[in-house]
């Protein structure tokens, strides 16, 4: 076979910029290592930027995000046990929309499947080759048997744990981490949310978040040790320890009930320069892992897929190279930006092991500034709103 560009990962990112670059003349074949009912069983956030929102709108699939999805057009934060709101629309003209990830991959799904998109699903030991030569290619496995893609570029949307960065010659690649001292203990609940918009919770036991996936289904998340076991955290025990957290108007009014799903998630701070190598291009989680506290993680995928898909769009249709010569500077520019965002919400909310009484305090006062703070609250707006393309 012989396609344009090979994208790893049918993922959202991987499957968007296939959408993108089909409906620009662009031919993409896509390798996704499971099935497609496993890719669609995965929870995910769904706080999306507005630019994220614009960019599935220009892809031809924001027709049931904009009838099903939630505008927010602020957010809450609290501290001991009392919040106040953060208004966007107010202060930069800008807000969100909550739509879950599963949501938008269903959605790239059925437009891939509409406009005849080639998406190999269990496509194994996937290896890109010569990437460093104007004739990569990519081998995998499909029913035991050897297959080869020829191409001009390899996108790698595979994720942390994916082949491609592993690619780049360790004298070339450089990496930046950090790995938080705690994880998120989730819940998703058939109930109501408790609010109209998320809750951010600092609390002396530790951070908590209130957030929704629509009108009857809820999801919760408390800070605890990554290593707790799951069956140490009952379902009583969860809603116990999060209404201890969140303000007491809040705890007063939730509507709790049995939990459909529960997980513990780590949380790391990961950068991967460069973003391009010869002909291979990283995208999404295969360069870059921020914490979920600024809602960044699938936002910053989109923003790497507009760059990248407008650079190749540039390049088929001038013969001009500057775009894809300029990604990886463009794109990290970007990331390290919204990097820096997520560790300041994750510093600020959560409480760290070797925190002292001093150290919360200083949390406080700084929550306390941001809420008499102008200046303090547009900043933080226009980080979470998403910062431009």
């Amino acid at each position: 076979m012989r396609t344009q560009v090979v994208i790893i990962g049918g993922g959202p990112s991987g499957l968007l910029l296939s959408q993108l670059l089909h409906r620009a003349g662009i031919d993409t074949v896509v390798l996704e290592r499971r099935a497609r009912s496993y890719v669609l069983s995965r929870i995910r956030a769904g706080v999306l930027e507005w630019g994220s929102v614009e960019m599935l709108r220009k892809a031809g699939v924001g027709k049931r995000m904009d009838a099903e999805g939630y505008v927010h057009s602020g957010t809450y934060l609290a501290t001991q046990n009392r919040g106040f709101r953060i208004d966007f629309d107010a202060l930069i003209g800008k807000r969100v929309m909550v739509y879950g990830q599963t949501q938008v991959t269903h959605d790239l799904y059925d437009a891939r499947d509409r406009m005849d998109g080639i998406v190999i699903e269990e496509a194994l030991s996937v290896t890109p080759q010569d990437l460093d030569t104007d004739k990569p290619y990519v081998t995998y496995e499909k029913d035991g048997t050897e297959q080869r893609i020829d191409c001009d570029f390899v996108v790698g949307c595979d994720g942390f744990h994916g082949v491609s960065r592993t690619c780049i010659p360790k004298n070339v690649l450089r990496e930046y981490e950090r790995v938080y001292p705690f994880g998120w203990l989730g819940i998703l609940s058939e109930t109501p949310p408790v609010s109209d918009e998320l809750i951010y919770a600092n609390h002396e036991r530790g951070f908590a978040l209130c957030s929704m996936r629509n009108s009857k289904l809820s999801r919760y998340y408390i800070q605890a040790p990554v290593d707790d076991p799951l069956d140490a955290w009952s379902d009583n025990a969860f809603w116990d320890e999060l209404k201890r957290r969140i303000p007491e108007e809040a705890a007063d009014k939730i509507t709790t009930g049995p939990s459909i799903e529960k997980s513990i998630a780590p949380l790391r701070s990961y950068v991967a320069e460069p973003m391009r190598w010869g002909r291979l291009f990283l995208v999404g989680d295969a360069a870059h892992i921020v914490p979920p506290t600024g809602a960044k993680g699938l936002n910053l995928a989109i923003s790497d897929v507009h760059y990248l898909s407008t650079g190749l769009q540039t390049y088929y249709t001038h013969k001009d190279q500057s775009g894809i010569d300029a990604y990886s500077a463009n794109a990290l520019a970007r990331v390290w930006k919204s990097v820096r965002f997520s560790w300041w919400m994750t510093t600020k909310l959560h409480r760290f092991p070797d925190q002292s009484a001093f150290d919360q305090r200083i949390q406080e006062a700084e929550l306390d500034h941001i809420e008499t703070s102008v200046a303090a609250q547009t900043e933080l707006a226009e980080n979470y709103v998403g910062l431009p393309y």
